[in-house]
């Protein structure tokens, strides 16, 4: 319970918690942001870290100078790209003995969701969950397990990393800033969040409308 409460609090008040981080570390800080977004695609079983949110805190301190801007929007592509990648490869040569291992803190249902996605969408799955928390983390995971075809998911991967990154990065970097945003970024986190996962709220509620 402690560690949601915690990872809640660092989704909340991120813009914080990565002043924190650049204090305590420097230039390191960088490497703390490329293991975050890669761990947030890369691994299966981290879909909880912040994606959107933290491109937009990134973005708002690169404004104020804590970080460089064109460093930062390169690096953290390519933490995008890899981090897909490497949960392409997981999910390919491993995927089921994953899902099938009992200590893996894995939920079928997003994997199911995902499925879905990918069957109603194909390889653009990978571009358009770029998008959408917690389908980002397994879209490419599914991929692999399905054996999308690596060409097609390498372009859809460089593509929807690239406009995912430098979209919301750029979007913190002339927007997060301005005073009303500033002083209220909480909100504007839960905003951001809110608008991520609307897609799949919508989804949810026509699945149980049609039920009835």
């Amino acid at each position: 319970m402690e560690i949601l409460v915690n990872i809640f609090d660092f989704i909340i008040h991120v813009d914080a918690h990565l002043g924190e981080i650049i204090a305590n570390y420097g230039v390191a800080a960088y490497v703390i942001l490329f293991f975050i977004i890669f761990a947030e695609t890369g691994f299966v079983f981290t879909p909880f870290l912040p994606g959107d949110s933290f491109l937009f805190a990134t973005g708002a301190l690169a404004a104020i100078g804590s970080f460089n801007v064109i460093f930062l929007l390169f690096l953290l592509w390519v933490a995008a790209f890899l981090g897909d990648t490497a949960n392409y490869w997981i999910g390919h040569f491993f995927g089921q003995k994953i899902i099938d291992h009992p200590k893996i803190p894995i939920n079928q249902k997003h994997l199911d969701q995902a499925q879905i996605f990918y069957d109603k969408y194909g390889g653009k799955t990978i571009f358009l969950a770029r998008f959408i928390p917690i389908m980002r983390t397994f879209a490419p995971f599914v991929a692999g397990i399905g054996k999308m075809d690596y060409k097609k998911f390498v372009c859809y991967n460089a593509a929807g990393g690239f406009i995912w990154v430098f979209g919301f990065t750029l979007l913190g970097y002339f927007f997060g800033n301005i005073p009303r945003i500033k002083d209220n970024f909480s909100i504007v986190i839960v905003a951001i969040i809110f608008i991520s996962v609307l897609p799949i709220i919508i989804k949810f509620a026509r699945a149980k409308y049609r039920k009835y």
